[in-house]
């Protein structure tokens, strides 16, 4: 910056400086003791109010009348009565308070609703959401997320969460839905299985994993077997060595799957980085849906600036 640019600037700012008039009031505290006093006409009561001490409420009023040079109340026998002057100020003061108080309320509200809370399965939540948290906080850098890995279905219309990405149709009484994936499952293994042929899936463990009750199409290997046409082969059993394997999460079916443990049914959707990389292949099909991925909210909340968005950035991943 040259010297001139600087004389301009500090020129700029003089005359700001010099355009804005210092406000000559008296301190805020004296200004809330004394309308604290004059709603309640008494200072005991004001000072519960603001958890001072009476007196303290005493002196206050008391300084804000010398500064004033009048007298705002009348001090009777077991009350205060408010001179003409105080009513005037109490009129004022109580108006200007409110409009301070509605304008912080809403800022606290802005606030509040700039943390989103994301509810969605496990295995999604680590699979799909984390690995994009570098992408979500460029996109969307005035938004907290906390993320809500549950298996469980959350009530979007209470305090645990305001939205959600669900698998299953989209028909849920009471929310907004919108299509984000749609999901297939398949039967995928590490290249190390050598698995070709379909025939060949008698000779390896079959990797299991529980579905909620509440899943729409749970891609099962009993459902494989039969949309492929196919008998199903005679398995030993599930659980010990040399036998197929089940789990409760989908995500330690597939780090089964990457260790060489078995063939397992798994999301395209969430297999697709290590399907990608060599690192898990589809050896065949078929694929089986199970419905898709929905983006939810309460209806009407989808609106709200921070809700929408995530909504946006998640509906944009997506889309990629």
């Amino acid at each position: 910056m040259t010297n001139d640019d600087s004389s301009l600037t500090d020129e700029m700012v003089s005359s700001i400086e010099g355009s804005r008039r210092p406000r000559r009031l008296p301190p805020l505290s004296s200004l809330r003791a004394f309308e604290a006093a004059a709603a309640h006409q008494s200072f005991q009561r004001a000072a519960r109010e603001l958890s001072v001490t009476p007196t303290a409420i005493s002196h206050q009023v008391r300084g804000l009348e010398d500064s004033l040079g009048q007298p705002l109340f009348r001090r009777l026998t077991r009350q205060l009565a408010l001179t003409p002057a105080g009513e005037r100020l109490f009129s004022a003061v109580r108006e200007g308070l409110d409009v301070m108080e509605a304008g912080v309320r809403v800022v606290r509200a802005r606030s509040a609703r700039e943390t989103v809370t994301l509810t969605t399965h496990a295995a999604f939540a680590a699979r799909w959401v984390l690995p994009r948290m570098a992408s979500f906080r460029a996109a969307c850098p005035g938004v907290e997320l906390r993320l809500h890995a549950s298996d469980a279905v959350v009530d979007l219309t209470g305090d645990e969460a305001d939205l959600a990405i669900r698998s299953g149709t989209g028909q849920w009484a009471g929310l907004s839905t919108e299509p984000l994936i749609a999901e297939r499952y398949a039967p995928v293994c590490s290249p190390l299985l050598g698995l070709r042929r379909v025939r060949d899936l008698a000779k390896h463990p079959l990797i299991h994993f529980d579905w909620q009750p509440s899943a729409n199409a749970p891609a099962s290997w009993a459902r494989w077997f039969d949309e492929a046409g196919i008998a199903s082969p005679a398995r030993r059993g599930k659980g010990s060595e040399g036998k197929d394997l089940s789990f409760s999460d989908e995500s330690h079916a597939m780090l089964a799957a990457l260790a060489g443990h078995g063939i397992a049914l798994l999301s395209l959707t969430l297999a697709a980085d290590e399907l990608s990389s060599g690192a898990l292949l589809q050896p065949f099909g078929p694929s089986l849906s199970t419905g898709g991925y929905f983006l939810a909210a309460a209806k009407g909340r989808e609106r709200e600036p921070a809700i929408q968005a995530v909504w946006r950035w998640a509906a944009a991943e997506a889309s990629r």
